[in-house]
């Protein structure tokens, strides 16, 4: 009785009714037509395709600087890695190897800007980079049709000029980590290993920065800024730091992503994109101060699992497509629940 309460207390009622109703799901589904193996595929899939970007909210956490809805810059850095590697023509491992490069070296940039701005906005961080996101996504907008690029794949036919509104990767790296040692069990079922493998590289990297010198720096700075500026460690240079490597990996997420989604969206396809990544790490049991690499496997596998699983689920009970109508209620619902969850645990 005491473990059980013990577990209760650490993993907190939302998110074992949460995970109840998941695990609820995945029993009552065979029994309405819904297929257990494809829908565990889904699941895992998805949980590959997001979990880098929800990755990239534990730096600026920990360095406290809050949540970061800004991701969407990340997200256009990598949207450039992918639009260039394209235009250049380079297919499989070389085109996405490029991609990515170009999008780290992208990412540093508009990184260190986002950092600079808000050490100019202490206390109001998160506020300002919900408008960092917006206004580069329309500020991109434009820029999507003007910028000189020329393949056939990615212009518009018609005028010879701007980019398309989606982007299909097939062809060039569609998929390039999915299939890669890619596990088939049945008709229905497969593990995306490649993907998986690439998320835990990551992840393990993620893990190995905050046990250095500059990551304890870090957490120190989100912990007590007065106490990390009193041993000599520079408040602002760590903020800074953190939020290129939160932009660094939103680049990076948004590839993997793409290769795994097999399209890549442009215009006002980032514009919410924080929010699922930002509801994802809430719910695993972070708070607007502290979160870890836990709190993200756990996010993200019982977001997407809700995410995916309900509108399946709904939709075979109702006999009715409504599908879309469930998934956005499904995803709403609870991104506002972790957004207020955040607010309590701040106050």
């Amino acid at each position: 009785m005491h473990r059980l309460r013990q577990f209760i207390d650490q993993a907190g009622w939302p998110r074992i009714i949460i995970g109840l109703l998941l695990v609820s799901l995945f029993a009552v589904a065979p029994s309405v037509g819904v297929s257990l193996s494809a829908s565990l595929t889904d699941t895992i899939v998805r949980f590959g395709m997001n979990g880098v970007m929800v990755l990239a909210m534990i730096p600026m956490v920990q360095a406290g600087c809050g949540l970061n809805f800004g991701l969407p810059l990340g997200i256009i850095a990598g949207l450039l890695g992918a639009t260039i590697s394209i235009e250049l023509g380079l297919v499989g491992v070389a085109g996405f190897a490029l991609a990515i490069v170009i999008a780290i070296l992208f990412a540093l940039i508009f990184g260190w800007g986002y950092g600079v701005l808000l050490n100019h906005v202490k206390g109001d961080e998160m506020m300002i980079a919900t408008y960092v996101g917006f206004s580069s996504v329309s500020f991109m907008c434009i820029m999507w049709m003007v910028l000189p690029y020329h393949s056939p794949t990615m212009i518009w036919g018609y005028s010879g000029q701007g980019l398309r509104t989606t982007i299909a990767v097939s062809g060039f790296w569609s998929q390039i980590l999915d299939n890669f040692l890619a596990i088939h069990i049945g008709p229905n079922f497969m593990i995306p290993t490649g993907t998986i493998l690439f998320f835990v590289l990551m992840a393990w990297i993620m893990w190995a920065f905050f046990h250095t010198k500059a990551g304890t720096a870090m957490t120190a700075v989100g912990s007590n800024p007065d106490y990390a500026r009193a041993s000599g460690i520079s408040v602002d240079r760590m903020r800074t730091t953190s939020v290129i490597l939160s932009t660094v990996y939103g680049a990076i997420g948004i590839l993997l992503y793409e290769q795994s989604y097999g399209f890549i969206s442009l215009y006002n396809g980032p514009f919410f994109m924080a929010l699922p990544a930002v509801a994802a790490i809430l719910i695993g049991g972070a708070s607007a101060n502290k979160a870890n690499i836990t709190n993200v496997i756990i996010g993200t596998v019982l977001f997407q699992g809700i995410l995916t699983m309900t509108p399946s689920v709904v939709n075979a009970v109702i006999h009715s497509d409504v599908a879309d109508v469930v998934r956005l209620i499904v995803s709403n619902g609870m991104i506002v629940y972790a957004l207020t969850r955040a607010t309590r645990k701040s106050r």
